[in-house]
């Protein structure tokens, strides 16, 4: 121990001691030393893999999240527009929720990290026909509290969830946006122009917002290739921007441009209330589009009546004549608006500080399971929450362990790793219970026990008294040949079993690839070793990647020597690139395998996983062969490393 010091982490109610090690395999590596209130982890019943309880001693190296709605699903995004849940990048500003005082209200608030996964999906149906697709394990604000989308009342999985007596809370399913053809864009000229504009011997058009000038500019141009010159506009309230012509042939095409059309059209309405609404109009708890120009207030209360917006018109009875007309409906009308015409202006659009309001039509109508397979997307946000699909989505609860703990999603998963140093205790505690059941135990499926920290803390052999005391199967997933330590108090477990990764016996791939695990040969020495002592042992030729360890020539060499250390099993998992492994993944290719970048961004292209046919070729590469490799029935196979361990590889 080179260093001490104590730092509170989130969930903690004592500090966490500090400790650094002097050792080479520790360099610039933090260890914070928790005691934790439970170790049995149980698995979330809507999870594919074949155990329901688990045991993880460190948090770090890896991390397991559980994933929320469908690509298409649309976000609300910080400048009032919406862009598909897959189409979110960490940086982004998106709409949350703070609470201040007894009131929930909307804040702008930063993505900090973004992830997907195939995963079981349900269809949650609301009154006003809004479809939420999303995992069971994803939640939503109803008017009770937040809601996962399954649960049960009674038995293990009992947790607050949806029925049919709750309503969601939120604007409700976001219209598209306008198409943005002609007469969407001649609407919107004629709106801002004659709103805000000067059309007489000269063409004038002077804005606080850069957003609608540049619009009207460019709408100009490619309609009748106006060509208009921007200057500074000398007023006595804020600077301005104007664009002017003086071309008579421009003149007369802006005339034609903002005459009023014969007979009412749809995107022509949409233009035309989100030009007059840059030019004239304000959001400040209430949307109003003030004029004193009879014509156009005759044209906004059409296009209102065409769009099915519900209004009022007030009278301020000024000798002007000053009219104006208010959205009724609250903040799910006003947004709906927004979303429909799309005004060009930004700041005229924000909802910061507006209170969370139930008056939409968001009753839940039907929950409906769609079955597995589904590719379904998650956020972190600085929030925890997010606006999807017009309701309010909660961060999943299983969102990366270290941002729980105010560490990053990157390289601290690797730097900055908690040990919870009364885990075998509380595990012993646990399992004495009179309501345990003795059901199966699996480790190494979210961090590895016997990471390299192991050797200094010794957590795991009183871990395995304590399951051997009590009787519970248990199974491990390791790179390590470390667990060889405790092979003796292994055997006393029922129903053991275990599994190593080893990826590849190239010496130049396990450097380049895994440089900080112990070497293959050593770990298929220790597939041996358990075997040899009574504890079924497999092997995991995870990750395969393509054109690195994916070779005919490599796969038979760790077949051979699987064959000989007497493997009950042999699976290979195809490299996945999820989340920010990706980006390292890439940068890794970059400088050391420039010529395979064009394969793997061809290959993972549409997401985190290699096309079907790929997995597919990867995964027949450790079948056949004349071999025969066995699992016993008593013991459960353990899943494949999660993808996020991966990352911990380079």
């Amino acid at each position: 121990m080179e260093a001490e010091q104590s730092r509170s982490l989130p969930g903690y109610r004592e500090p966490a001691a500090v400790r650094t090690f002097d050792a080479p395999e520790a360099l610039e590596t933090n260890f914070y030393e928790v005691r934790s209130k439970s170790a049995l982890n149980r698995v979330p019943k809507a999870s594919q893999m074949p155990f329901r309880w688990t045991v993880n001693p460190y948090r770090g190296c890896t991390h397991a999240c559980t994933y929320c709605v469908s690509p298409e699903t649309p976000v609300l995004m910080g400048h009032g527009r919406t862009k598909p849940m897959a189409d979110i990048r960490p940086g982004d500003m998106v709409y949350g929720t703070r609470r201040e005082g007894n009131y929930r209200r909307y804040a702008v608030t930063h993505v900090l990290d973004h992830w997907s996964s195939i995963k079981p999906a349900y269809r949650v149906t609301l009154e006003d026909g809004t479809e939420l697709i999303a995992s069971g394990d994803h939640r939503f604000l109803s008017d009770r509290g937040w809601k996962y989308v399954t649960g049960t009342e009674w038995d293990p999985g009992r947790r607050p969830h949806l029925t049919l007596n709750n309503k969601l809370i939120g604007m409700g399913r976001p219209p598209g946006p306008p198409e943005d053809w002609p007469d969407y864009r001649r609407g919107y000229l004629c709106g801002v122009i004659r709103g805000d504009g000067h059309l007489g011997r000269q063409f004038r058009l002077a804005l606080t917002d850069l957003e609608a000038l540049r619009r009207a500019k460019t709408y100009l141009d490619e309609e009748r290739g106006v060509d208009t010159a921007e200057f500074a506009f000398a007023s006595a309230g804020k600077p301005m921007r104007a664009i002017r012509t003086g071309r008579r042939d421009n003149l007369a095409a802006i005339r034609e441009l903002i005459e009023w059309p014969r007979g009412s059209r749809p995107e022509w309405c949409k233009g035309f209330l989100a030009g007059i609404f840059d030019a004239e109009g304000c959001f400040s708890g209430s949307l109003r589009i003030s004029n004193t120009d009879p014509a156009i207030i005759g044209w906004i209360v059409e296009s209102m009546h065409l769009l099915g917006f519900h209004f009022t018109i007030e009278d301020l009875r000024r000798e002007n004549g000053l009219k104006v007309v208010r959205l009724l409906g609250g903040l799910p009308h006003v947004m709906r608006f927004f979303l429909t015409v799309d005004p060009a202006i930004t700041r005229k659009r924000r909802i910061d500080g507006t209170a969370l309001k139930g008056n939409a039509r968001l009753k839940v109508e039907a929950i409906e399971p769609l079955g597995k397979g589904h590719r379904l997307y998650d956020i972190t946000t600085g929030t925890g929450d997010f606006v999807a699909n017009g309701v309010i989505s909660h961060n999943c609860f299983a969102r990366p362990t270290h941002t729980y703990l105010d560490f990053n999603a990157g390289r601290d998963f690797e730097k900055q790793i908690v040990v919870k140093v009364n885990v075998p205790e509380v595990l012993r505690t646990e399992l004495a219970r009179p309501s345990w059941k003795r059901e199966h135990v699996a480790m190494g499926t979210n961090t590895d026990p016997y990471q390299w920290v192991e050797g200094r803390y010794k957590l795991m052999p009183d871990i395995w008294r304590a399951l051997a005391d009590h009787a519970t199967p248990a199974s491990v997933l390791t790179k390590s040949p470390l667990l060889l330590r405790d092979i003796e108090l292994m055997k006393q477990v029922p129903g053991i079993s275990a599994n190593l990764s080893i990826p590849t016996f190239d010496e130049k791939a396990w450097r380049a690839t895994e440089p900080h695990t112990p070497h293959p040969r050593a770990r298929m020495e220790a597939v041996a070793e358990l075997n040899r002592a009574g504890i079924p042992c497999g092997i995991l030729i995870a990750p395969l990647m393509p054109g690195i360890n994916d070779s005919p020539e490599q796969v038979e060499r760790i077949l051979e020597l699987a064959e000989e250390a007497g493997a009950v099993s042999v699976g290979g998992i195809a490299l996945h690139l999820r989340g920010e492994v990706r980006g390292i993944f890439l940068d890794w290719l970059r400088s050391q395998r420039p010529d395979l970048l064009p394969r793997y961004e061809r290959l993972y292209a549409r997401g985190a996983y290699a096309p079907k046919a790929e997995r597919e070729r990867l995964a027949a590469l450790t079948h056949g062969h004349g071999r025969r490799f066995l699992l016993p029935a008593r013991a459960e196979r353990p899943p494949a490393p999660t993808p996020v361990r991966q990352g911990s590889l380079f």
